[in-house]
């Protein structure tokens, strides 16, 4: 994870923006130590870097190494950006407390974007600024198709609102959670509620996302069956899961383990880094993504400055304007490096 942040600089950081929050100042733009440079400072710059005023970076596959882990280069790249002036923020699928570790380790306390954009967090109050709910009737079809394929429905809230991270649907048949899903549960700390049906859901008007982790054989089928149900009121992924090493050693041959969710039309990155972009005056030319997932899509079609990472898959490196190395090479230092220096 690189080396950690020294306790006394991050109580410091964490005690100015706590301050900030009771003010209610904790969102416009942050105290950094590049913030007194003038726009002719800036503009001094050469190329693409003198634009960019804020850079979104996911976490799986991007931020995080192969080991799940910050890399050193990774740490010091971002803390670059911020001395530099940029506002970094955190795009990602996991949800505020899956998050916590890797929010750390960068001493993150500007707001981040959560649940694949369902929702926008505050990381230093875990408080929710702003969140994209679902329709009931959407949640009941996308749990009714999960559980006619055997699955259980795992429905995400909103943890401030609801009291607890994720409801399980199992359904009248009791359909057991995947065991990924359950180390997943159980090393991430999230708080869980189990049901059998949306009927014993205690807060259904919190809910962000439903989806299930399965073979990817079982999903596509899933998918198959739900796109004529979807309308323009949806947002779908189906993309690789984050597994332990022994998990995919047990799968069948061919087989890969998969995430299936389903949002709000109005839920991805993009949309929220907007939110967050016009919070601080800063406009989509001047955004800069980084990414390489299904869910990072829409935000690296969208930035100014659109960065696929080495290892992405194919359709975002089609749209991004610039690829950096892969995850395991810190792509995201390198990205960031480029950027600062006006190369891009």
């Amino acid at each position: 994870m690189g080396a950690p942040v020294a306790p006394t600089a991050r109580a410091e950081a964490l005690g100015k923006a706590i301050s900030a929050a009771e003010s209610g100042a904790l969102y416009s733009p942050m105290d950094r130590s590049a913030s007194n440079l003038k726009p002719a400072d800036l503009a001094a710059r050469k190329g693409g870097g003198a634009s960019v005023r804020m850079i979104a970076i996911d976490l799986d596959g991007t931020l995080l190494g192969p080991d799940g882990k910050v890399s050193e280069a990774n740490r010091k790249a971002v803390l670059a950006a911020r001395e530099a002036g940029i506002l970094v923020v955190v795009c990602t699928g996991r949800g505020l407390v899956e998050s916590r570790p890797h929010l750390d380790a960068i001493a993150q306390t500007d707001p981040v974007v959560v649940a694949g954009g369902a929702m926008i967090a505050c990381p230093v109050t875990s408080r929710t600024l702003r969140r994209f709910g679902m329709d009931r009737s959407l949640v009941s079809s996308v749990v009714d198709a999960l559980h006619g394929h055997a699955l259980a429905a795992l429905v995400l809230k909103d943890p401030l609102a609801a009291g607890f991270d994720y409801l399980v649907v199992t359904g009248e048949a009791d359909h057991p959670l995947d065991p990924v899903t359950e180390w997943w549960f159980r090393t991430q700390g999230v708080t869980v509620q189990r049901v059998r049906t949306l009927e014993d859901d205690p807060q259904p008007e919190h809910t962000v996302r439903v989806g299930a982790c399965a073979m990817s054989s079982v999903l596509d089928r899933v998918e198959v069956a739900l796109r004529p149900v979807l309308d323009e009121r949806t947002t779908l992924h189906n993309f690789p899961a984050v597994a332990a090493p022994e998990h995919v050693r047990r799968l069948p041959d061919g087989e890969s383990l998969h995430i299936f969710e389903v949002f709000d039309q109005s839920a991805d990155k993009w949309n929220a880094m907007l939110h967050l972009g016009s919070q601080h005056g800063i406009d989509a030319t001047q955004m800069a993504a980084i990414g390489d997932q299904i869910n990072d899509l829409t935000m690296i079609r969208g930035a100014g400055l659109g960065i696929a990472m080495g290892n992405a898959i194919q359709l975002v490196k089609d749209a991004a304007r610039q690829r950096t190395r892969g995850h395991h090479e810190d792509g995201v230092a390198h990205a960031i490096g480029q950027i600062l220096s006006g190369a891009w």
